[in-house]
Parts: C-alpha cells; sequence; structure tokens
C-alpha cells in the first residue's frame, strides 16, 4: 500500500519509465536518414570498384543494418582494398568487434587507435595481420561526428537515446592483404580510400 502523499511522485516515474517504452517499441520512432551509403562513389582517385559477392542479406543478419555496401577497390596496379560501409540502429552490433566478421579468418591484432587529418580529425581504430602483411581499419560516424570511443559514448547519450528517436551508426571498414607493418597507417593505400570514402559520405549528408 502507497502513502498517499508518494502516489503523485510514483504516478510521475511510471509516467516518465513509459516514455522511451511508447517511442521504441510502440511507436519505433527513427531519426530520418537522408543518407545512404550508394553515395560512395565507385571511383575514389585510382581506385575503381566493383560490388563483392556477399549475398543482399548479409549485412541485415550480420550487422543489423538497414543500408550497407562492401566494394572491392582495384588500382591500375592490381592492389585491392575492400570497403564496407553500413548503418544500423543497433550500435554495438557495429562497434562489437566488426573485425570478426569483416576480416573472418584472419589473426588481427590491434594496433590502437590512429587520427586522420581532414576538415575534422577522424579516429581510426588499426588492427594489422599478425606475421603477414595486411591490416584492417574503422571508423564510426554517429550524428555528424566520429566517435573515438562507442561505449563511453553510449553511456553518455543514454538518457538522449531513451526519450529520443533512434539514430543510426555508420561504420566504415577497409581491409587489404599487403600492407606491411613498418609502413604507417597514415600512408598506407587503404587509409588514403578510407579517408576518401568518409569526405564523400560526410558531403552527402550535410
Amino acid at each position: 500500500m502507497i502513502a498517499p502523499r508518494y502516489s503523485l511522485p510514483v504516478i510521475g516515474l511510471l509516467l516518465v519509465a513509459l516514455i522511451p517504452t511508447v517511442i521504441h517499441n510502440y511507436l519505433g520512432l527513427q531519426a530520418k536518414d537522408d543518407a545512404p551509403v550508394e553515395n560512395i562513389p565507385t571511383t575514389l582517385d585510382n581506385f575503381v570498384s566493383k560490388p563483392s559477392s556477399r549475398l543482399a542479406i548479409w549485412g541485415k543478419e550480420t550487422f543489423n543494418c538497414h543500408d550497407w555496401m562492401e566494394r572491392m577497390y582495384t588500382d591500375e596496379t592490381g592492389q585491392v582494398i575492400r570497403l564496407f560501409v553500413g548503418k544500423s540502429f543497433d550500435h554495438k552490433r557495429l562497434y562489437h568487434h566488426p573485425e570478426l566478421a569483416l576480416s573472418y579468418g584472419n589473426n588481427m591484432v590491434r594496433e590502437g587507435v590512429q587520427w586522420l587529418e581532414g576538415d575534422q580529425k577522424i579516429p581510426v581504430n588499426v588492427l594489422r595481420n599478425n606475421n603477414k602483411p595486411g591490416l584492417a581499419a574503422y571508423v564510426l560516424w554517429y550524428d555528424g561526428q566520429f566517435i573515438e570511443n562507442p561505449i563511453k559514448h553510449q553511456i553518455k547519450d543514454t538518457l538522449e537515446l531513451l526519450v529520443s528517436p533512434k539514430k543510426p551508426m555508420t561504420l566504415f571498414y577497409v581491409s587489404d592483404g599487403y600492407s606491411q607493418d613498418k609502413l604507417p597507417f597514415q600512408q598506407t593505400q587503404s587509409a588514403g580510400v578510407l579517408l576518401k570514402a568518409i569526405h564523400k559520405f560526410v558531403e552527402s549528408a550535410k
């Protein structure tokens, strides 16, 4: 039995708790998303691309992506860089070890966060193949900003995420099988393709 003097505060707390339930479970509100990943050009500098062989359902099953693409970019010497870009409202599916799905079968070792210079400084999570050439790198983009620490970001934005429509996170992921580990990431061809793809996507999102 609740004392009458506590009735109004309890009712207020229950109503507040219902807000995220109504927004996400009943109304299913999602922020408007006008920047499809296909806006990224099929040619980036001297790299020309073709789609990968993945089935159309793969991105949905793996990352719960509602919009995604994967292309193989090849230069005039035959060097190939794979670019995956996917958007999902399920943020954890994107940032929690994406290399396990996108570089499956490779023994990837984390090299840490490195930075690319652009209109904004871009935090890049870099991984290297263990004991052989090749690398992978990924960047997270959310609500007009680059995310360095996605877990800290989600904790910080918990209240906003509870009471506002869902917004998608975008994962940019590049990989190659030839970059030498002695070459700094910023000087690799993969870094150049990644930076160009991000710039083209961000421009289309404005």
